[in-house]
């Protein structure tokens, strides 16, 4: 079960935090310290208006670079609606923005329909 820090931000474990983003419609987990194995992001330690720096930017499929030229979900959804079957639900995606004051400005490169605008963070799914 997912520990709320507030109703739109989620405790991921040791020094991680989680929202949810309407534009993928899952989760998004972040590292908001240190690490000497990978990235981490700023945070202002606001769990009720979280603010992410830099930019969140989050790659599946064929959009991570070094995936580029392999299989991936869109070659296998497509093989299964070839073969009559629903796509997996899965997808290849990019989802860019910037969180900040509470606020997800989803930038041009996203590919979901969200790309463009800013919204407010969204209540985590019950």
């Amino acid at each position: 079960m997912t520990r709320l820090l507030s109703p739109i931000l989620a405790d991921y474990g040791t020094d991680m935090v989680a929202f949810w983003c309407p534009g993928c419609n899952s989760n998004h987990p972040i590292r908001v310290a240190p690490h000497q194995t990978s990235a981490s992001w700023g945070y202002n330690g606001n769990p009720a208006a979280p603010t992410f720096t830099p930019s969140v930017l989050f790659r599946s499929g064929h959009h991570i670079p070094s995936q580029e030229g392999k299989r991936c979900w869109c070659d296998y959804n497509r093989e299964r609606v070839e073969a009559g079957k629903e796509p997996s639900g899965f997808t290849c995606d990019v989802c860019h923005s910037f969180v900040t004051d509470g606020k997800i400005q989803f930038l041009g490169d996203c590919t979901h329909a969200l790309a463009g605008l800013t919204v407010d963070l969204p209540e985590w799914p019950k």
